[in-house]
């Protein structure tokens, strides 16, 4: 298997979503009483700060690949 970049959006994107899914689970088994509204804002906050995670960690990576890249050049 190739290895790949670390990626940390997609961590916290899946860790957002699994919470939400294993809440939605729970409270369809009757083990919890979870109100629907509140598994929207765990989605939606999770996937926003995906989001953001994913856009610095990618400019942190673009910065290092041309730094990496101008101090070759010389």
């Amino acid at each position: 298997m190739r290895r790949h970049e670390f990626q940390p959006g997609r961590l916290i994107a899946g860790l957002a979503l699994m919470t939400a899914g294993v809440l939605y689970l729970l409270d369809s088994g009757g083990e919890a009483d979870v109100p629907w509204f509140a598994v929207v804002p765990i989605a939606l906050g999770g996937l926003s700060l995906a989001a953001l995670t994913g856009m610095v960690g990618y400019a942190l990576r673009r910065d290092r690949r041309d730094r990496i890249r101008e101090s070759s050049d010389r």
